[in-house]
C-alpha cells in the first residue's frame, strides 16, 4: 500500500483539517478517504447538509489519490460519498406494451447519466439522493432473476454503509413497485407507490410534489412515455426540486426497440442543462415519436410492395396517416416530407406529392446540391424527382435551387 503522511492540513473551509496519515494507521485507503470526507463534511457543516461540491479542489484531488491507492478496497467506489442527486423521479411499467420507463428531473447537471436504469422484460430502477450507480447494474441483475421489487431494495441497501443517504425506486418483472428513502436524505424526501409505478424525490418543496406526480401518471391521457413526462411536469408544477431545475431525462425500454433493433433503448432522451428542462424534454419526445411514426410509415411501404392491390391501397392509406402524424409532431423533418411525397405519388396524387416535396426543399435546400446517387441512398430516388418535375410548381423551385443548368433528375 502507498504510504501517505501529513497529506492534508487546513483545507476544510479555512478550518484546520485533521492530518491524514496512512502509515501505521491500520486502515485501508478507502477507509481513510471515507474518514476524510466525513471529517470535512462535519467541519464545513455539522448538520451534514454539505455535499462534495463544498470540498476545496486540492482536498478532492488528494482524496482521489487515496481512493486508488493500496489493496482491494473494502467497499466498492459506488459507496463513497459524492454530490447529492437531489431530484424527483418516476419508475413504471406499461402492461399494454410491456415497456419499462424512468423519467427524472433535477437541479443537477446531466441527471440522466446517474438516475435511470432499465432493461427490457426485466424492470426499471431510479437511484438518487446520494445516488449509487451500482444499484443500477446490481438491481437489474436481481430483477432478471425474478426478484420482487421490495426484495431488490432490501438486497441493495443491506450491505451499503451509506444506505441512510440513498433513495431508490424499483419496478419488477410483474409490475410490482417499491420505493425506499434513507432517513438522512435531504428534506423533504419521500415517495409513494401505485399500480405499476413508484414516485420518489428528495430536497423537494414538500410531499405535494410526489403526490402530484402520482395523480398525473394515473389520470393523464396519452401513451406511456407521454404520461411519464406528464408526471414530471405535474411534480414541477407542484414546486419540484427546492433548488430549482437544470436537467431531465426519459428512458423507455422495449425488446429490440432501439436503433436497427440492436438495443432495447426505445426512447432515450437527455436534457443536460436547460432553464426549462421538462419543456425541452417534451419537445425532444415529440421528435422521437415523430421518428417512430416515420419508421412505421416506411415499413408499411415495404409491405405494400409485395401486397395484393386491395391490400396495397390500405397499406398506402395507413402509411399516409403515419407520416402525416409524424409531420404534425415534427414539421421540420425534411426526410418526412420526402416520404410523404413518395406516398402521395403512389396514391396517384402528383400535385399533393409535389407540394410535400417542395416543403422538403424549403426545409433543407441542400437536397438539390446532393448527387443523385446520394439522394437515392437517402430514399429520394431519381424516378421520384423525374415524376415530380412534371409539376410546374415543383420544377420552378427545383430550378431556382440549381447551381447552374436546366432542371434534371440528377
Amino acid at each position: 500500500m502507498v504510504m501517505v503522511s501529513n497529506l492534508i492540513t487546513g483545507l476544510a473551509g479555512g478550518r484546520a483539517a485533521p492530518v491524514l496519515c496512512a502509515r501505521n494507521s491500520g486502515k485501508t485507503a478507502t477507509e481513510i478517504t471515507e474518514d476524510a470526507i466525513d471529517n470535512c463534511k462535519h467541519s464545513a457543516n455539522p448538520s451534514r447538509g454539505k455535499s462534495m461540491k463544498t470540498l476545496p479542489p486540492l482536498l478532492l484531488f488528494c482524496l482521489s489519490i487515496l481512493s486508488v491507492a493500496g489493496p482491494v478496497q473494502s467497499n466498492p467506489p459506488g459507496h463513497l460519498s459524492g454530490p447529492h442527486i437531489a431530484t424527483f423521479s418516476i419508475v413504471a411499467w406499461d402492461p399494454q406494451t410491456g415497456d419499462y420507463g424512468v423519467a427524472v428531473q433535477s437541479r443537477y447537471f446531466a441527471v440522466g447519466s446517474v438516475v435511470p436504469h432499465a432493461a427490457a422484460e426485466t424492470g426499471a430502477i431510479a437511484t438518487q439522493a446520494l445516488g449509487n450507480l451500482l444499484y443500477g447494474s446490481q438491481g437489474l441483475a436481481l430483477l432478471a432473476e425474478g426478484t420482487a421489487a421490495d426484495d431488490v431494495i432490501k438486497e441493495l441497501i443491506k450491505a451499503d454503509p451509506l444506505r441512510t443517504e440513498r433513495q431508490v425506486g424499483v419496478v419488477d418483472q410483474h409490475g410490482r413497485a417499491a420505493s425506499y428513502t434513507g432517513q438522512e436524505c435531504l428534506p423533504w424526501a419521500g415517495g409513494r407507490t401505485g399500480e405499476h409505478y413508484a414516485v420518489q424525490g428528495n430536497l423537494l418543496v414538500g410531499p405535494q410534489v410526489v403526490n402530484a406526480m402520482a395523480i398525473a401518471f394515473e389520470t393523464m391521457p396519452g401513451d406511456f412515455a407521454t404520461r411519464l413526462v406528464h408526471a414530471l411536469a405535474a411534480g414541477q408544477a407542484a414546486g419540484g426540486d427546492a433548488r430549482g431545475r437544470q436537467s431531465a431525462a426519459l428512458l423507455v425500454v422495449r425488446k429490440a426497440g432501439g436503433y436497427l433493433g440492436l438495443t432495447d433503448r426505445y426512447i432515450d432522451l437527455h436534457v443536460e442543462d436547460h432553464p426549462t428542462p421538462i419543456r425541452e424534454l417534451e419537445r425532444l419526445l415529440e421528435i422521437r415519436q415523430s421518428q417512430l411514426a416515420h419508421t412505421r410509415a416506411a415499413e408499411l411501404l415495404q409491405l405494400a410492395e409485395n401486397a395484393e392491390e386491395v391490400q396495397r391501397t390500405d397499406l398506402y392509406k395507413e402509411a399516409h396517416a403515419q407520416i402525416e402524424h409524424a409531420l404534425e409532431l415534427y414539421p421540420e423533418d425534411d426526410f418526412g416530407w420526402w416520404l410523404l411525397a413518395r406516398i402521395r405519388l403512389l396514391q396517384g396524387e402528383p400535385d399533393a406529392a409535389a407540394a410535400a416535396a417542395q416543403r422538403a426543399l424549403i426545409e433543407n435546400p441542400a437536397w438539390r446540391r446532393l448527387p443523385a446517387s446520394t439522394r437515392a441512398s437517402l430514399g429520394v430516388a431519381p424516378e421520384l424527382i423525374t415524376a415530380l418535375l412534371e409539376v410546374d410548381a415543383f420544377r420552378r423551385l427545383w430550378e431556382s435551387l440549381a447551381v447552374e443548368g436546366p432542371a434534371v433528375a440528377q
